[in-house]
């Protein structure tokens, strides 16, 4: 599977600040996207997701079923370390842009939304990665 696609991208750069948020303490990151969200099952399938994910984040990160809403907490490490979310966070699966969720966060700078799923380390512990 190629992993030149914004999708794709957008998916190594959430698990590279899933990976830092877990080397800090933090929780697990929150995934709103579900366009994001419909690569990361994609790649969770292949044999290649493994070195995917080690090359992003510097361990094998899993998916796991989180549920909440509200502040999405990683926006500002993201804008830090990339700049601006682009309009793929803003997705659905099927490709239909929310331009309402969009334009709010180009005007607060904050992301409210809805998640399903987030990162985790694989062993039960979610507050730091494990090499591998």
């Amino acid at each position: 599977m190629s992993t030149t696609t914004i999708e794709h991208r957008e998916l190594g750069r959430f698990l590279a600040i899933a990976g830092q948020r877990f080397a800090c303490g933090e929780g697990p990151a929150e995934m709103f996207s579900r366009a994001v969200d419909a690569a990361w099952h994609q790649m969770l399938a292949t044999p290649g997701y493994a070195a995917f994910s080690t090359g992003h984040a510097g361990a094998v990160l899993g998916h796991r079923e989180m549920r909440g809403t509200g502040l999405i907490g990683w926006v500002a490490a993201y804008e830090e370390a990339y700049g601006q979310l682009p309009e793929i966070w803003f997705t659905d699966d099927k490709g239909v842009l929310d331009e309402n969720a969009l334009d709010q966060y180009r005007e607060t700078g904050r992301v409210v939304a809805e998640w399903d799923c987030g990162p985790t380390t694989g062993d039960g512990d979610d507050a730091a990665p494990v090499s591998r």
